[in-house]
């Protein structure tokens, strides 16, 4: 009951995950990245454990692949899970357990990776790839046009309720971490969207203030001159 990607850009090294699902939150249980190592996303009966995990082995010097090995040697009911990887890299790696829900596949580009569970159709992944590799522009642009094509694809075989998407680059938080945890009517993947419109163009101006306050811009707020 989810669809999901995880993604690098070669140009910056920015990692990024994007997800969505029938479920509530599923952002806050699934995607997990680290500046400089990768990004995961641990979905379908989601063990949260998972995607530290295979950070953390990612940040010993470990591949993807080796990440998922030690993912598949460690993980309790793995043959539940589904794990998607990417290094410092850009290789990936995926696990999907046989008792993944409904239609689930999987599918792995250049910089990315994407998998699914209870899909509407097993085409969903490939449309996924297909939409990030063909998009431009900054990390978070070419993840939502990935999730945007993965919808256009089929999505999930229920309507979708949660999204969100997360993005770190050289700093040790994220740079972006935008969700919509439920949405009764209309789309959580077009919620995610509009938010990362609004907070692309201030997302530098937000680590600016972290990092040196001084030179921090003013958005002309109540207190905020």
């Amino acid at each position: 009951m989810t669809f999901s990607l995880v993604a690098r850009c070669a140009e910056t090294g920015m990692f990024g995950v994007a997800i969505s699902s029938s479920s509530p939150a599923v952002a806050a249980r699934c995607a997990y990245a680290r500046a400089g190592v990768g990004a995961v996303a641990s979905q379908n009966v989601t063990d949260p454990t998972l995607g530290p995990l295979a950070l953390d082995v990612m940040g010993r010097g470990m591949s993807a692949q080796e990440a998922i090995g030690e993912v598949q040697r460690c993980g309790r009911y793995i043959e539940y899970r589904q794990v998607l990887v990417i290094d410092g890299k850009g290789e990936t790696a995926i696990h999907s357990g046989p008792n993944s829900l409904g239609i689930w596949t999987q599918a792995e580009g250049r910089d990315v990776a994407s998998g699914g569970n209870l899909l509407a159709n097993d085409g969903v992944p490939a449309a996924i790839v297909d939409g990030f590799e063909a998009a431009e522009g900054h990390l978070g642009d070419r993840l939502i046009a990935a999730m945007q094509a993965g919808l256009a694809a089929g999505g999930e075989a229920g309507p979708v309720h949660s999204a969100g998407m997360l993005l770190v680059d050289k700093i040790s938080w994220p740079v972006a971490e935008l969700r919509c945890d439920w949405i009764d009517e209309g789309c959580p993947i077009a919620a995610v969207a509009r938010a990362w419109e609004v907070y692309q163009p201030q997302l530098q101006d937000y680590v600016t203030r972290a990092l040196n306050p001084t030179a921090a811009p003013s958005y002309g707020v109540p207190g905020d001159e």
